[in-house]
């Protein structure tokens, strides 16, 4: 996911300023089941302290062991790691541990890079020989510039994970209400870029948002300088019927991956009616596209549990999931 490799390569710069050497250990490889899979990363400080994770805590601790003699030679290295025995899961881990050094000009690139929302692909260049192993290592870039790393230091000798990211995951809340507030924290803490929208009279400031990363203030008519896209959720939860009915209106003409609106099923059926009366020619796919009342049934009840339901209701559209318990799936699947 694009935020755990924003988070590492922020936390590696941040360590390089306090002369603090970093590693970075991705998983490029997997024969079995693991509870997370290749492509997963974490970096890793020379005083043991660990951003991200690539299990649920125990090969965290092995890492700690494995990465000492890459911090001491500053050669990468490439291990196993049996987890069928450790973790009683039936899976054995490749796993690349490389020196990680960003610099400034490096994470400028990177931030140009998350701006402009372009795809990120990374490169893991690794090789179990002797003579390889400590030259093995990762490759980051974009659709036109290069990040980090040199690519003719590879060639067909080394064996390749490759990984590409999508921008940054994106969700505008419409709407500065005390739920909002709650949906907002839930949103940023599963790592997704959470921007909130109100009217230009609006008295809410970005501080009363824990997370947010901005607070835009927009006339009504305005909402197609929004930078929307198929990367985007949007939820509308204004409490205001003209406010919801101006929003969607313009909304019908973006791209998006998921348009949910908060309120009860008659009052979306009218908004759908004025939206027809105002637009005859709005497009069905798009009124169809409209999850209200917004979330799963979970039997929330408080705005905590309704945005847990949101968030949920907003990743398994995405992923294109039918929301099920993993419990009844295991049961089926015995």
């Amino acid at each position: 996911m694009i935020h755990e490799l924003k988070d590492i390569v922020y936390s590696s710069y941040y360590a390089q300023q306090q002369q603090i050497k970093t590693v970075l250990i991705s998983v490029v490889g997997l024969n079995g089941s693991s509870y997370r899979k290749p492509g997963v990363r974490m970096l890793l400080w020379e005083n043991d302290k660990m951003i991200g994770a690539i299990s649920g805590g125990c090969v965290e601790k092995e890492m700690i062991r494995q990465a000492q003699s890459v911090f001491k030679s500053g050669h990468s290295k490439v291990i196993e790691y049996d987890g069928r025995f450790r973790l009683g899961c039936e899976g054995v881990l490749k796993i690349l541990i490389e020196p990680f050094h960003v610099n400034q000009e490096q994470l400028d690139q990177f931030q140009i890079v998350l701006d402009k929302r372009e795809i990120i692909t990374i490169e893991s260049y690794y090789s179990e020989q002797s003579s390889l192993m400590g030259k093995s290592g990762s490759l980051i870039f974009s659709q036109e510039d290069s990040i980090y790393g040199k690519p003719f230091t590879f060639n067909l000798s080394f064996e390749k994970y490759q990984q590409t990211l999508s921008p940054e995951f994106q969700l505008f809340i419409f709407g500065a209400e005390h739920d909002a507030k709650a949906l907002c924290q839930f949103a940023a803490l599963t790592g997704w870029n959470v921007q909130i929208i109100d009217t230009l009279k609006g008295t809410a400031d970005v501080t009363d948002f824990s997370g947010a990363k901005n607070l835009i203030r927009l006339n009504e008519d305005d909402i197609h300088q929004l930078c929307i896209d198929e990367h985007t959720a949007i939820v509308v939860m204004t409490h205001s019927f003209v406010k919801d009915l101006a929003y969607l209106l313009q909304l019908h003409q973006k791209k998006f991956a998921y348009l949910g609106v908060l309120g009860a099923k008659k009052r979306i059926g009218k908004l759908m009616d004025q939206m027809i009366e105002f637009n005859p020619t709005i497009d069905t796919e798009f009124l169809d596209a409209i999850h209200s009342p917004c979330g799963l049934d979970i039997g929330s009840i408080t705005p905590q549990e309704i945005s847990i339901s949101i968030i949920a209701e907003i990743i398994s559209v995405c992923r294109g999931k039918v929301p099920n318990s993993l419990s009844y799936k295991a049961l089926n699947n015995a």
